[in-house]
C-alpha cells in the first residue's frame, strides 16, 4: 500500500463490502526486547545469567508469531509488551510468515515495565492513551479508533493490576475508563478488551477473598464498568454471556479456569447497523500446541532454581480470545 494512499485512508474512513472483521486480544506473558532501559524485570535483564538473549528472545518471537499466524485476526489487542521495539520485531516476525500488519501503536507515554499494544491490518483515525494515574503502579489504557464505512468503532485495550494487590486497584483502572467512555458516549460503538485481571463474575468469585476484597464486594470489571444491569444507560455486555459457560476461559489458576481476558461492548454494537457483532463467536483459541499433555495452559518457561533462567520453551500463561464482528455496506 503506497504511503500517499495510507493517508488517504488515514484522514477518511475505510470503505468495505459486507464484512466480517476478526478482533482478538492476548497477554503475550512478558515480551521484553534486548536493550536494557533499567525498568526491566530481573529475569528479563538482557544477556544476564538469567540466559534472556538473542537466543531466547528470537524463539518467543517465533512462538507468538506462530499463534498470530494461526488466528490472523485483523486487530489484536496485545498486552505485556516492554516496548515499541519489542513490538516492531514482532511485526517483523509476523512478515516473514507473510501475515502484514501495518499499522501498529503502543502506550508508551510513562515507563511502566510493561504495557499496551496494537497490531492491525487496518488504518486508524487515531490513537491515545487514556491515563490511568500518574504512577507507575498502573498501566494506561489505549484508545484506538476505527472507521468502516462511516461508521466508527473506539477500541479500549486494558491490561489492569493483578490479583497480587487487592481489588481497589483495579478499581483505579475502571474509574479512568468509565471517565473516557463517558466522554465519548454509550451510545458510541465502543469494545474494550484486554486482560483485565478480573472474570466476567468477578464479584461473586472474589467475595470470600478478604486478600482481595477490600471494596465491600464491589467490581471494577462488574460495579463501575456497570456489567450486570442492561437497563441502566451506562452498561457494557460482556461478550462471554454469548457462549455456554465451559467456554468461558482465557487461563487456568490452580486447576480452576478463570476468564480475566474480556471483551465489553456497548449496546450499539449488539444491533443490527452499521457495525455489529457476530453472535456466539466469541472464544479462547485452544490450539493444541497452547496446552502441555497434562492440560495446563503451556505458558512460557523459565526455571524453578534461581537464578530463574529462561528454557526457550513455551508461549503465554493466557490464551488468546478472539470474536467477531460484521460490518454492513451502507
Amino acid at each position: 500500500m503506497s504511503k500517499f494512499l495510507s493517508l488517504l485512508l488515514l484522514g477518511s474512513t475505510l470503505l468495505l463490502a459486507d464484512k466480517t472483521i476478526k478482533i482478538a486480544t492476548y497477554n503475550i506473558d512478558n515480551l521484553f526486547d534486548l536493550q536494557k532501559n533499567g525498568h526491566e524485570y530481573k529475569e528479563y535483564i538482557p544477556y544476564s545469567a538469567s540466559k534472556w538473549n538473542k537466543h531466547n528472545y528470537n524463539i518467543k518471537l517465533n512462538h507468538i508469531a506462530t499463534v498470530l499466524k494461526d488466528i490472523d485476526a485483523d486487530v489484536v489487542a496485545l498486552q505485556e509488551i516492554e516496548s515499541l521495539q519489542a513490538l516492531k520485531d514482532l511485526q517483523r516476525k509476523l512478515k516473514q510468515k507473510d501475515l502484514y500488519y501495518n499499522y501498529y501503536g503502543i502506550a508508551n507515554a510513562k515507563n511502566t515495565t510493561v504495557k499496551v499494544a496494537f497490531l492491525s491490518k487496518f488504518p486508524y483515525r487515531y490513537k491515545k492513551e487514556v491515563r490511568v494515574t500518574s504512577s507507575l503502579k498502573y498501566r494506561n489504557i489505549l484508545e484506538v479508533k476505527f472507521s468502516f464505512n462511516h461508521q466508527d468503532l473506539y477500541l479500549f485495550i486494558n491490561h489492569w493490576k493483578a490479583k497480587s494487590g487487592p481489588e481497589s486497584q483495579r478499581m483505579v483502572s475502571a474509574k479512568a475508563l468509565r471517565k473516557r467512555l463517558r466522554e465519548i458516549g454509550y451510545d458510541k460503538n465502543i469494545l474494550a478488551v484486554g486482560d483485565f485481571n478480573s472474570d466476567y463474575e468477578e464479584y461473586i468469585k472474589f467475595k470470600r477473598q478478604r486478600r482481595l476484597n477490600n471494596t465491600g464486594g464491589k467490581t471494577g470489571i462488574n460495579h463501575i464498568l456497570n456489567t450486570l444491569n442492561s437497563t441502566k444507560k451506562e452498561y457494557l455486555y460482556n461478550l462471554w454471556y454469548s457462549v455456554p459457560k465451559e467456554e468461558r476461559f482465557s487461563y487456568i489458576y490452580k486447576r480452576k479456569k478463570e476468564a480475566l481476558d474480556n471483551m465489553l461492548v456497548t449496546k450499539p454494537l449488539l444491533h443490527r447497523g452499521g457495525i455489529m457483532y457476530v453472535d456466539g463467536s466469541i472464544h479462547s483459541v485452544k490450539l493444541d500446541y497452547l496446552f502441555t499433555k497434562k492440560g495446563w495452559i503451556n505458558r512460557w518457561q523459565t526455571s524453578r532454581r534461581k537464578p530463574h533462567t529462561h528454557k526457550g520453551k513455551g508461549y503465554s500463561d493466557h490464551l488468546p480470545v478472539v470474536a467477531e464482528f460484521r460490518v454492513f455496506q451502507k
